[in-house]
């Protein structure tokens, strides 16, 4: 299991905005709202585009390309929920947002 990555300040990131950021080398959409924090696998499963570039709204994220939506909190397809992206866990050290990939049930 990897370790948590700084990928930047509280004020890097805009409520209701994803932002893509390199983790464990691969990108991951991280997503601020209010005071809660979410990260899934940047890449739309589709045709790859990013979805840190997607609208954001009730804890949804919809691809930029071809509007297909994923949950923010669990990475779930809207439209098929056996499909998914992966999900990362986020904390807040002071004024740093960390992340890395969650564990699996098979690791802990």
């Amino acid at each position: 299991m990897s370790d948590f990555e700084t990928v930047g300040k509280i004020t890097d990131f805009e409520d209701g905005q994803g932002r893509a950021v390199p983790v464990d080398g691969r990108m991951v959409a991280v997503f601020r709202t209010g005071e809660e924090w979410f990260a899934i696998d940047d890449l739309c499963p589709h045709m790859g585009a990013s979805l840190a570039e997607g609208y954001v709204e009730d804890k949804m994220v919809t691809c930029p390309w071809h509007a297909w939506r994923f949950c923010i909190r669990d990475g779930k397809w809207e439209d098929n929920p056996r499909t998914r992206v992966d999900c990362f866990e986020v904390k807040i050290d002071g004024d740093d947002v960390l992340v890395r990939e969650k564990i699996s049930a098979a690791e802990e």
